[in-house]
């Protein structure tokens, strides 16, 4: 909870014009968590130029302009491997997208074999995904799908189910009953994407079968080969 209340104090004094020095100084925390933390909160260049008018920040001011720098780099250098990267992978076969979901379901999915199939996660891109994949991938009608939330006690139970019915573009109707923790959303320090986890869910047990035994196949022949090199 003091880390929850730390983060947020930070997130504040960054707001008002503050120097990871200043900051640093002033609740005690690194200046390479608060790098972690106040990543998106760059300075202005309004915010620089008022520091600017006090010789003591001289140092901070061209600190803060350096990291401001590094990051501009930093993002463009990750756009341009975006965009060679989305021209490489926008189009996979059946057999590739299929791939990738295995590969995906083997991290995160339910593993029991004689039960559904079953993925949740905290990410909508990991669902949206998981849901292109059941349907384009595993043919599975999307009628036949379900969905189902792990929500914290102090959350609005209609706005997260219309969030995510809204994500995936799935109904309401298709919704379980969401499951609801008894702790709260306010002192959990890593909050994900904010909206809990949501789950996709079918039962389709030959499907089932195939994906474990795809998984159990894969994982079977690489160990072999993985022993004969050793």
């Amino acid at each position: 909870m003091a880390r929850v209340i730390d983060r947020q104090r930070a997130t504040e004094l960054r707001k008002q014009g503050k120097t990871y020095g200043q900051i640093s100084k002033e609740l005690g925390i690194t200046k390479s968590t608060l790098s972690d933390w106040l990543g998106n909160y760059p300075l202005s260049e309004k915010q620089l130029d008022l520091l600017k008018l006090n010789k003591e920040y001289t140092r901070q001011v061209a600190a803060e302009k350096n990291r401001i720098t590094k990051q501009k780099k930093h993002e463009k250098r990750l756009n341009d491997v975006y965009q060679k990267e989305k021209k490489r992978w926008k189009l996979l076969t059946k057999r590739e997208l299929e791939l990738a979901g295995i590969f995906l379901y083997w991290g995160e999915g339910a593993k029991r074999t004689n039960g559904p199939i079953s993925l949740n996660n905290t990410d909508p891109q990991v669902l949206k995904f998981t849901l292109y994949w059941l349907t384009h991938a595993l043919e599975i009608p999307k009628e036949r799908i379900q969905v189902f939330l792990h929500l914290y006690n102090d959350m609005d139970v209609k706005k997260e189910m219309e969030y995510w019915s809204e994500e995936l573009k799935m109904p309401l109707k298709q919704f379980a009953k969401p499951f609801i923790k008894e702790s709260l959303r306010v002192d959990i320090t890593h909050k994900g994407f904010g909206h809990g986890t949501c789950g996709l869910r079918v039962s389709n047990i030959l499907q089932k079968e195939k994906i474990m035994m795809t998984i159990k196949a894969i994982s079977d022949y690489y160990v072999l080969k993985l022993e004969a090199v050793i």
